[in-house]
């Protein structure tokens, strides 16, 4: 899953830029009410019982709203109006390196488009590494992550063992709970952004196949090879050419699917970058999520019908 150096460095050097005209601009906010939102775990996730970190809410730019060292995670449903439920449900895992999650533009506005058109929609709010409370030792940390990950030695991205374990569990809470929300059990899709879909691809790929998604959908993930199984789940992949993170033009991963004789659709979008998420930018990137809910369609998942 390594990336050209080249690209990584280039998202540095624009971030470092960025960041010293003030940009992205990161504020503190006060948490918000989450009435809806249902908890993962009762108390602290397991692993994070001895975690100090208090978690903290902040904007980011453009991007709206983050949240960073969650240590409670949670699934924020969001039900399709009465009468439009297709039956399908698809978890979405923000994204945000780890170390925050991009609440607005890469959860709760997703949901809401997909719960408009008939798809229950869940936003999973799940663990990162931890970062300093101050905003600008925050942005600090960040960027020390993007030149770590540059580094010519750097080990391939890997998805944290507490991500991956509360993405099983939003999955197994989904399904518990499918008929509740009138969710066939066998149409639930798990699609997340950059980390978040290195995340989608770890609840993938997982040796286990009954803890799958029914179909996954990484957008702008890690392009490089995957060992996929011969009964990996459909996948839809959508990335912009000028990502500067893992565009480039290597696709190895969607190769890798279909060497594997699995579905695969890959969308790539002149111009977009990395975080498109659903922050409109007036380029073809940002009409990703209609092409996602086409494919949908196509492939049978938005029968009305609930088994």
């Amino acid at each position: 899953m390594k990336q050209p150096v080249t690209a990584l460095l280039t998202f540095i050097a624009w971030s470092s830029v960025a960041w010293a005209q003030g940009l992205p601009n990161v504020q503190t906010i006060p948490t918000p009410a989450e009435p809806n939102a249902i908890p993962l775990y009762a108390g602290l996730a397991p692993g994070s019982e001895d975690a100090k970190q208090v978690e903290i809410w902040g904007t980011f730019g453009p991007s709206g709203r983050i949240v960073r060292n969650v240590t409670r995670p949670t699934l924020t449903p969001y039900l399709p109006p009465a009468g439009k439920a297709t039956g399908a449900a698809v978890i979405v895992a923000p994204g945000g390196a780890f170390r925050m999650l991009s609440m607005d533009s890469e959860g709760y506005r997703v949901a809401e488009w997909l719960a408009e058109r008939g798809v229950a929609a869940f936003v999973l709010k799940y663990r990162v590494r931890q970062t300093a409370p101050d905003p600008s030792e925050f942005l600090k940390q960040l960027m020390q992550v993007m030149r770590d990950v540059s580094a010519p030695d750097a080990p391939p991205p890997s998805t944290p063992p507490e991500a991956l374990a509360d993405a099983n569990a939003a999955m197994a809470l989904l399904r518990t709970r499918a008929r509740e929300w009138g969710v066939d059990p066998a149409r639930v899709g798990f699609l997340g952004f950059s980390a978040g879909a290195m995340t989608t691809l770890s609840v993938g790929l997982q040796p286990d196949a009954a803890l799958r998604p029914t179909f996954i959908a990484p957008i702008y993930p890690p392009m490089g090879h995957q060992t996929v199984p011969a009964d990996a789940p459909p996948m839809f992949v959508a990335i912009a050419a000028d990502d500067q993170l893992f565009g480039g033009g290597q696709f190895a991963l969607v190769q890798d699917w279909l060497a594997a004789k699995r579905p695969a659709e890959l969308h790539v979008f002149e111009r977009g970058g990395h975080g498109f998420g659903m922050r409109p930018q007036n380029t073809t990137s940002d009409h990703w999520i209609q092409q996602f809910f086409w494919w949908m369609e196509a492939r049978g998942y938005l029968a009305s019908k609930v088994r």
